[in-house]
Order: structure tokens, then sequence, then C-alpha cells
């Protein structure tokens, strides 16, 4: 019961790590960091997590007989969920030390002075697909 409630948390949590995401970093690459995002980076963390976002949903909302596909919508689910997570932690990528004669120095924004905001969604949003991914796995939703 606990671990099914824990689930429908941090469902409505991923979803923000992936909306703040993009809205931080859309626009002309001045976010904060100390390297440039490709824009394909982006894109395809928001459209993953997007999908994860409805299929998940999708998934924890309607029976598993109710929806195409039975219960592989969570697995697929799940395996959407990784994919943005993984894209997520290369956009943490950003803020890993550049060294070098011209390396530049860390930018900041009006969001935060530092990396923390995004360590603590993108490392957070690690902990909640492996949440997902156990409470998948036990039947707990």
């Amino acid at each position: 019961m606990l671990l099914q409630v824990l689930v429908y948390v941090l469902t409505p949590l991923a979803a923000v790590v992936v909306v703040l995401t993009r809205l931080r970093l859309r626009g002309d690459g001045s976010a904060a960091g100390r390297l440039q995002i490709s824009h394909r980076v982006l894109s395809l963390h928001t459209l993953f997590g997007g999908l994860a976002l409805i299929v998940w949903v999708l998934f924890l909302a309607f029976p598993a007989d109710s929806l195409p596909g039975g219960a592989a919508a969570g697995i697929v689910a799940i395996g959407l969920w990784w994919v943005t997570t993984i894209l997520g932690l290369l956009v943490l990528a950003r803020w890993l030390p550049a060294r070098g004669k011209h390396a530049e120095p860390a930018a900041v924004d009006s969001w935060s002075k530092g990396p923390w905001l995004s360590m603590l969604a993108h490392i957070g949003l690690l902990v909640g697909v492996l949440v997902f991914t156990y409470a998948y796995l036990t039947a707990a939703v």
C-alpha cells in the first residue's frame, strides 16, 4: 500500500522534472552549466518523458485488460521512463568540470546558483524510476 502511494506521489514529480528541464533549457542555450546541451537531447528528453507520462498514467488509471497490450503497457512505460532518465543524466552532465586551456567557467541562471536544482531533479527522477520499476515488478501497481 505504501509503495503504491509512493508511486502516485512520484508520478507528478517526474512530470515536473520533464517540464522544468524543457523550460529551463529552451531558447538560446544560455542556461546554467559549463556545456551547452544539444537541442536534440533536450527534445528527446521531452518526447520520451511526455510519452512515458502518458503511458504510465494510463497504466495506473485503467485495468490492464482495458489497455491495448494489457500489462505490457506498464513495461513500455517503464522503458520510456528509463530512456528519459538516461537522457536527463546526460543533461546533468553539463555541470561536469571542464578542463583545458579554452574551458569556460560555469554559467549561472536565475533559477539557481549552481547544479543543485538539476541534480535534485535528475537524481530524483532516477530514484523515482527505480521505485516505478520495483513497484511494477512486485505487482504493487
